[in-house]
């Protein structure tokens, strides 16, 4: 094992406002409280001390660049970025800025989605039917053909959009290979990126976002990135998806748009998956944003209303500001309750999420994903130091808080909570949590009138090891056939779906049954 350079410790917390209204951890009351609106977004992750996102906060993680990879990394806030990908923990974390000793690693190629090495033998093949009939929903049109990498792809639109061509490629020569079966290089500690993009890759409705080319028609030229970092993860997705090659290609473009638009990803390090989904989920969404000019933000008060109301109210509003398909497909809404416990007073605030972060309970016997939910959805009480002001007693008091589910995403991203601090370093739980391939159904998460809250899980991002050496894969179900395949940088190789839970299951994806191909 390599060796490691233990980062000093840095704590550092959130500088964003809450995008509606959040407790405030330095005089919090039980009132709601509408912000004003923050210099860096109208729309920003909760400062609450209750409701913590932590794209922006340092989390310390050793470095290891030499192959195999090594550990995971810290998440880094980029201060050019205005908006984070939400995410949602039960606890506030304190961060590291780490300092990185040692080699850079292996040098990426120079050609981005070329075909560099042999995927596994083992690759199922697919019939050229199957293909033809899941591609036949995407109405595409071919208009001529273009070299890439070493093997040809068709320059294509969308029937009556021909202003929006861009290469694709399905023919009856490279059909049967058009599969999504393609691994992708890893460029030097790059497998946590490598994990992530095939995760994405194998999200039907993205998939199909990048191969219609509809996402041409939602390129914001206003983002400061000018879309750059859209249309290389779109080519990549329709790489992936149109090769001709039974080889795997290299994601370098892809990664030099990633690294413009979050400079933390800059070199070989190792870095965490999750964070990684956040920062390229941010990105992406920005650049096809469809709202270019963002609405003054004004003051609003809602307690009047039931909470189904307000709830709704504030969905509006996030969208006035934030609205793009990935929001379509990722983003969901958080109730956070806070009870009085003197005069039963109850405030609400709603906020949206991209992801959810769920504690892993200790346990002698078996830990369930089930259990991870009530964890991070249980009441807390309130008490002590803690204690919020109430508004209607206007003192402080005891209270209790609680976590609904008050909208449910179409895609539902899990991030497991392996990772955490200690005094002197970082250490990992390899808990086996048990969670469902099939019909996760999470109505008792939910508000009353919550709908589509039953999902079927389609990919997983595993990391292997522990937190002082690791690698990452994918274990993902192609949206076409519906079989599991190992993602393991440039090898894929398929699995039983029996295989798909272990310990070291680390982000989970999941799609709403009621879109699902299972």
């Amino acid at each position: 094992m390599s060796p490691v350079y233990s980062p000093p410790k840095y704590s550092t917390g959130s500088t964003l406002l809450s995008p509606y209204s959040s407790y405030d951890p330095c005089d919090p009351t039980l009132g709601y409280i509408v912000r004003g609106q923050p210099q860096l977004s109208r729309y920003a992750p909760s400062t609450s001390r209750y409701l913590n996102p932590s794209p922006c906060l340092a989390r310390g993680v050793l470095f290891f660049p030499q192959e195999p990879e090594r550990g995971r990394a810290a998440p880094h806030s980029e201060p050019h970025i205005g908006r984070r990908s939400e995410s949602y923990s039960r606890m506030q974390v304190k961060g590291q800025i780490p300092r990185i000793i040692g080699p850079r690693g292996r040098s990426p190629s120079r050609t981005g989605y070329s075909c560099t090495s042999p995927l596994s033998r083992q690759r199922r093949s697919v019939s050229q039917s199957d293909l033809m009939r899941e591609l036949a929903t995407l109405e595409i049109c071919d208009q001529g053909a273009v070299e890439r990498g070493g093997y040809t792809v068709k320059e294509s639109a969308i029937r009556g959009r021909a202003d929006y061509s861009v290469p694709l490629c399905w023919s009856s020569e490279n059909s049967k290979n058009a599969q999504g079966l393609v691994g992708l290089r890893n460029l030097g500690n790059t497998c946590f990126m490598n994990s992530i993009l095939q995760c994405l890759s194998n999200t039907h409705d993205l998939r199909d976002y990048c191969l219609r080319n509809t996402h041409r028609t939602d390129l914001n030229h206003n983002c400061r990135a000018k879309a750059a970092l859209m249309e290389e993860f779109a080519k990549l997705t329709q790489t992936i998806w149109t090769s001709a090659s039974s080889e795997a290609i290299s994601p370098s473009d892809f990664k030099m748009q990633i690294q413009k638009y979050a400079p933390r990803f800059v070199g070989y390090n190792q870095q965490d998956a999750q964070e990684f989904l956040r920062f390229l989920l941010d990105g992406l969404h920005n650049e096809v944003n469809r709202v270019t000019v963002k609405p003054r933000s004004l003051m609003e008060d809602f307690d009047h209303l039931s909470d189904d109301e307000k709830g709704k109210r504030m969905w509006n509003k996030y969208l006035e500001s934030e609205d793009s398909k990935v929001v379509d497909l990722f983003v969901g809404q958080l109730k956070s309750s806070l009870t009085c416990n003197e005069c039963g007073f109850c405030s609400t605030v709603f906020d949206p999420f991209w992801d959810l972060s769920l504690p892993i309970a200790k346990t002698s016997g078996e830990v369930s994903l089930m259990d991870c939910l009530r964890l991070f959805t249980k009441e807390d009480v309130l008490d002590g130091n803690e204690r919020p002001t109430c508004h209607r007693c206007k003192t402080r008091r005891k209270c209790t808080k609680k976590f609904t589910i008050q909208k449910f995403p179409k895609i539902l991203v899990l991030h497991l909570k392996r990772f955490s601090e200690c005094r002197v370093r970082t250490s990992k739980l390899s808990t086996f949590v048990n969670f469902p391939l099939k019909e996760l159904d999470l109505r008792e998460f939910g508000s009353d009138n919550s709908v589509n809250a039953v999902y079927n899980l389609y990919a997983v991002s595993n990391h292997t090891g522990t937190s002082l050496g690791g690698h990452y894969t994918a274990y993902c179900r192609n949206p076409c056939i519906g079989e599991w395949y190992t993602y393991n940088d440039s090898r894929v190789s398929p699995m039983s779906s029996s295989q798909v839970r272990s310990s070291d299951a680390y982000v989970l994806f999941y799609e709403s049954a009621t879109s699902s191909r299972m």
